[in-house]
């Protein structure tokens, strides 16, 4: 499967499985989503359970609030992660807050899917990566999948949280890993170990880093996108790196980003949102808090620019083979 279609499996079986959960977004209905994520549902559970919502996204989280207070486990989507500014209050000041203000007596058990991120010429009000807001957030989680397997593993997990979850999905890895080389064929995900889905139900614990591939020289921190760029600039530069994908921003796996930063001695984060006060600056902290004593260089940080996403620059911005490049030979010189 590619990405989409295993949210779509996902989100099938989880609504054959429990009658309270229900979908709602722009175009989720009848035509499927922007890309498709959500296509045959209305037309299988009914336009009860799937239906098209005003372009309001305050609207959409203010009625999943209300929807999960009466006991449903709304799924809504945000057709952009741009575009979910307006719905910031309804999810801080509500969703995520409703376990604590009520002691217990209701939960948001919201999932919240939005494609985000860059690497399709979307401009800048189609290719933020906010992902960092969100984990500021008590009460809110933060998934992020790098592979169609993760994606529907994680979706099925966070449809089933008694707690709101920000799922944000990298749309430039919807069809195919990407290397970070734009000017190559696109791949798809056919013969990718991560394209690999089993049918039926399987979870997958939220909180939980995946190592991508073992290492002696450095640890890279990672998600989205960024785990498949760094795979391919490392496997080129022959450089023998730990690669850990965190799938979940909030909860973090920080046993796993820790014994791997004090086996390895080094590392680098690399995000595509924008640097200052992106989630990378609090994994740079943690990791100087808990390995400073193992460290053997400064830890790197690649990111996106203080910048809004340029549409003629993109490739510029985007953190690509070239920055990444430089980053480990750096570290590699320490």
């Amino acid at each position: 499967m590619n990405m989409i279609e295993a949210i779509n499996d996902a989100l099938d079986i989880m609504m054959a499985r429990d009658p309270d959960i229900v979908i709602l977004g722009e175009d989720v209905g009848y035509f499927g989503g922007v890309f498709r994520a959500t296509a045959g549902l209305q037309k299988k559970f009914g336009r009860n359970r799937v239906f098209d919502a005003p372009i309001n996204e305050c609207g959409i989280i203010g009625a999943a609030v209300g929807m999960a207070a009466y006991g449903l486990r709304p799924v809504p989507e945000i057709q952009f992660a741009d575009y979910i500014y307006p719905g910031l209050d309804q999810l801080v000041s509500e969703a995520a807050r409703m376990r604590y203000r009520s002691a217990g007596e209701f939960t948001s058990p919201i999932t919240i899917r939005s494609p985000f991120g860059g690497g399709i010429f979307g401009g800048q009000t189609h290719s933020q990566s906010p992902e960092a807001m969100f984990t500021h957030v008590a009460g809110l989680k933060t998934i992020i999948p790098a592979t169609p397997h993760d994606a529907k593993g994680l979706l099925i997990a966070a449809i089933e949280d008694n707690d709101p979850v920000m799922f944000f999905e990298p749309k430039r890895i919807y069809n195919g890993p990407f290397g970070g080389d734009y000017d190559k064929p696109s791949r798809t995900w056919k013969g990718h170990p991560g394209g690999e889905v089993p049918e039926g139900y399987y979870k997958i614990p939220l909180g939980k880093a995946r190592i991508v591939r073992e290492g002696e020289a450095l640890t890279v921190l990672c998600y989205g996108t960024m785990v498949h760029v760094a795979e391919a600039v490392l496997a080129d530069k022959g450089v023998d790196a730990e690669i850990i994908d965190l799938r979940s921003l909030v909860p973090l796996d920080i046993e796993t980003v820790e014994k791997s930063v004090q086996k390895t001695g080094k590392c680098l984060v690399i995000h595509e949102a924008t640097r200052t006060s992106g989630f990378g600056a609090e994994l740079v902290t943690l990791v100087q808090e808990r390995c400073f004593y193992h460290l053997e260089a400064p830890v790197e940080r690649v990111t996106g620019f203080d910048t809004p996403y340029p549409h003629s620059l993109e490739w510029a911005y985007f953190p690509g083979p070239v920055r990444i490049g430089e980053a480990v030979d750096r570290l590699m010189k320490d």
